[in-house]
C-alpha cells in the first residue's frame, strides 16, 4: 500500500514538473525599452506610458518595462548619436531627427510610414509676463526695449529654444515686428533680443521653471507649458503674439538599436500608440495641440488636420474644460526663414561669449552610461547636457515652407498660471 501511495506521489510530482514549463513558456519575458524624450513633456509620458503598458499587457499578455531620460532635444540627439542606444527619441524639432537618420540610426522613411508626417504633437511659440503686465508687454518688438529681461533656453542644447527664435525671426521677417521688418531687421531684431536674454537654461522646462522662481520680466516659451503652469495653480500673463510658429514634436524609432535589442515590434507599437486617442488625449490634457483628428475636434481643432480612419473601439473624449486652443482656425502662411538662421547663429555664439556668466552650469552629457529611469521610479530632474550646436544648420534643416499663425492686431495678455516643479 505503502508502495503504491508513493507510485502515485511520484506519478504527480513528474506531471506537475512536465506542466510547469508550458506555462512557462505561455507567459512571454518582460520586454525593456529605452525612451529618450526632450525635457517639456516628461509630465505627459508619466501619464501615457500606464496606458501603453496596459494596451500591451492586454494584447500580448507581455509585461513592457519603459526607461526614460528626458533632456535637451539637441544634447538627446547628439547621445542618441553618439551611442545612447535609445529606442524611441521623443524630440522636440525635426532636425534633431535627421541628425540621426543621418547617423545611420533611423530609417528615412520614418516621416513616410506614417499619416501623421512623424509629429506627435503641436504646440505654438508664446509669451508670459508677470501678473499684470508691468512693463506692457505686448508683442515681439517689446523684447527688444531696453531693460526687459528675457528668459529663453539656450539653442545650443534646447529645441525649444530653436522653436522660440525662429519664430521671433519669422515674426520679424514677415513684418510684424515694427522697426525691425524683413530679413535684415530680422538679424537686427535678433540681436537686439539676444542682447536681453537674463539666462540661457539648457531646456525648455528648466528654463520656464526660472522664470517661475522670479527671474525675467518676460519668458518665451510653449503653449502647453502655460498650461501646466495652470495646473500648478502659479500665475502670470500669457500673450500670443501676432505672429507666432507653429511648433511640430517628432518621434521616430531608433531602427538600428532596436533591431540590436530584438525589441522593433514593441517600439514601433509604442510610437504607434502616441497617435491613439487615449494618448493624445493625455497630450491635451497637459496642454499639447494633439493631431489625432478625433482629439483634435473634442477641443475644437477643426482645422482639417490628418485624414485617418477613425477607431470604432476608441472612447469617447471628453475635453479638459480648463484647457483652449485659441486660434485653431487662424490661417495658415508660409515664411522662408532659413536664410537668417546662420546669422542667427553668429549671434547666439557672440552673445554666449560675450556674457558667459549667464549660461548655466549644464551637467554631463546623458550618454551611454547614463542611468535610466524606469517608469515607476521615475522623480527628480531631467538629465542635461552641454555640447555646442549651429542653430543655422537646424533652421536650414527645417521644411522651408514652415507654418506661421498669425492674428490682426497686437497681442494681448491673458490671465494664466505657472508650472511648479515636479
Amino acid at each position: 500500500m505503502a508502495r503504491a501511495r508513493l507510485l502515485v506521489f511520484t506519478l504527480v510530482v513528474l506531471t506537475v514538473l512536465a506542466v510547469v514549463p508550458v506555462f512557462a513558456q505561455d507567459t512571454p519575458a518582460p520586454v525593456t525599452i529605452t525612451l529618450a524624450g526632450y525635457a517639456v513633456p516628461r509630465e505627459a509620458y508619466g501619464d501615457i506610458i500606464p496606458l501603453f503598458q496596459r494596451y500591451w499587457l492586454e494584447q500580448t499578455g507581455q509585461q513592457v518595462i519603459v526607461l526614460e531620460s528626458y533632456q535637451g532635444s539637441g544634447a538627446q540627439s547628439r547621445a542618441i548619436a553618439g551611442g545612447f542606444e535609445a529606442d524611441v527619441a521623443a524630440l522636440s524639432i525635426e532636425p534633431d531627427i535627421t541628425r540621426l537618420v543621418d547617423a545611420g540610426l533611423v530609417s528615412e522613411d520614418w516621416k513616410t510610414d506614417n499619416p501623421y508626417q512623424g509629429f506627435a504633437t503641436q504646440s505654438l511659440v508664446v509669451l508670459a509676463v508677470r501678473p499684470d503686465n508691468p512693463l506692457g508687454i505686448t508683442d515681439w518688438a517689446d523684447l527688444a526695449n531696453d531693460g526687459v529681461q528675457v528668459i529663453t533656453p539656450d539653442p545650443a542644447t534646447s529645441g525649444g529654444a530653436q522653436w522660440n527664435i525662429l519664430g521671433a525671426v519669422g515674426a520679424a521677417a514677415r513684418g510684424f515686428v515694427p522697426g525691425y521688418e524683413g530679413e535684415e531687421g530680422a538679424v537686427n531684431f535678433l540681436r537686439a533680443l539676444a542682447g536681453n536674454i537674463a539666462v540661457l537654461d539648457r531646456d525648455g522646462r528648466e528654463s520656464f521653471l526660472t522664470f517661475e522662481r522670479g527671474i525675467g520680466d518676460v519668458a518665451i516659451t510653449y503653449e502647453n507649458e502655460v498650461y501646466a503652469g495652470q495646473a500648478a495653480g502659479g500665475e502670470y500673463g500669457l500673450i500670443y503674439p501676432a505672429s507666432t510658429i507653429l511648433i511640430e514634436n517628432p518621434v521616430a524609432v531608433i531602427d538600428s538599436y532596436v533591431d540590436k535589442h530584438g525589441t522593433r515590434e514593441v517600439a514601433e507599437a509604442f510610437v504607434q500608440f502616441l497617435w491613439s486617442v487615449e494618448a493624445q488625449a493625455a497630450f491635451a490634457d497637459h496642454g499639447f495641440r494633439p493631431v489625432n483628428p478625433t482629439v483634435r475636434a473634442a477641443y475644437g481643432l477643426d482645422d482639417g488636420g490628418v485624414e485617418v480612419t477613425p477607431d470604432p473601439n476608441a472612447p469617447v473624449i471628453e475635453a479638459n474644460p480648463s484647457i483652449t486652443f485659441p486660434g485653431g482656425a487662424r490661417p495658415v502662411h508660409h515664411c522662408r526663414i532659413w536664410r537668417v538662421g546662420r546669422s542667427a547663429s553668429r549671434v547666439l555664439r557672440r552673445y554666449r561669449h560675450l556674457h558667459p556668466d549667464h549660461r548655466r552650469s549644464s551637467g554631463r552629457l546623458n550618454g551611454p552610461d547614463s542611468a535610466l529611469v524606469p517608469h515607476n521610479e521615475r522623480g527628480g530632474d531631467a538629465h542635461s547636457g552641454s555640447e555646442s550646436r549651429s542653430l543655422g544648420a537646424a533652421a536650414h534643416g527645417l521644411d522651408l515652407s514652415r507654418r506661421f499663425h498669425s492674428r490682426p492686431g497686437a497681442g494681448d495678455p491673458h490671465s494664466g498660471t505657472a508650472l511648479r516643479a515636479g
